[in-house]
């Protein structure tokens, strides 16, 4: 099983939830588009990976607790924009042209602000930035199955929910590190995690793209 969903829509049960369903109505009789809400999950991912960041030098354990609750917050705020924008849009009927590129773009952008700012602030940049790549490269081969013609795959093991469910319990888990020991090694294998379970993923997609392809050809 690819875990393909229907066009560009990732299957996400919380969509059918009663909270979800009512939230969004609220949103669509607001002023509030589709696209806005995207962009705002930018914000979040800033606010997520700048708490990371500055997480790694705070001065006292109490400042660096805050910090990681604050990013386990924004990281699923960033979760939150992603489902309402879709259902705003959707659902509530107030998709634009432009839609698909904010769909898409903000993604990106959140992914690589959040990575990039946990590796800085474990002072391990470099690990960082390869989670940030390989998280990204995953929506790349899924849209280029997308432009081939083929189904989206949204399969893991590490597609979207997932690393931000990784991240999250991180963050939540330094907290108990900070009061500990004061390391930051959870956030550290946090991000192999990530950045191993981004790469099978990429390779999973890959391989489901090219028996597609090959199947039609």
């Amino acid at each position: 099983m690819t875990n393909e969903g229907t066009g560009d829509r990732r299957p996400l049960a919380s969509r059918n939830t009663r909270w979800a369903r009512t939230l969004a109505r609220r949103m669509t009789a607001l002023s509030v588009t589709p696209n806005q809400i995207s962009q705002a999950s930018m914000l979040m991912a800033a606010l997520a990976g700048g708490s990371f960041w500055l997480s790694g030098s705070a001065g006292s354990v109490g400042t660096r607790v805050v910090l990681l609750i604050l990013a386990a917050l924004f990281c699923q705020l960033r979760l939150l924009c992603n489902l309402l924008d879709g259902m705003v849009a959707v659902e509530g009927g107030k998709g634009e042209a432009d839609g698909p590129f904010w769909n898409e773009f903000p993604d990106r952008v959140a992914d690589i602000l959040i990575f990039a700012g946990i590796g800085y602030g474990i002072a391990s940049p470099g690990l960082g930035w390869a989670a940030a790549a390989l998280a990204v490269l995953t929506a790349y081969v899924r849209e280029l199955g997308r432009a081939t013609g083929n189904p989206s795959d949204f399969g893991g093991p590490m597609a979207k929910q997932h690393r931000m469910a990784v991240v999250t319990g991180a963050a939540l888990l330094s907290i108990i590190e900070a009061l500990w020991s004061g390391g930051s090694w959870v956030l550290t294998i946090a991000l192999w995690i990530v950045a191993i379970g981004s790469a099978a993923t990429v390779l999973r997609r890959a391989g489901n793209l090219i028996g597609h392809l090959k199947a039609r050809g």
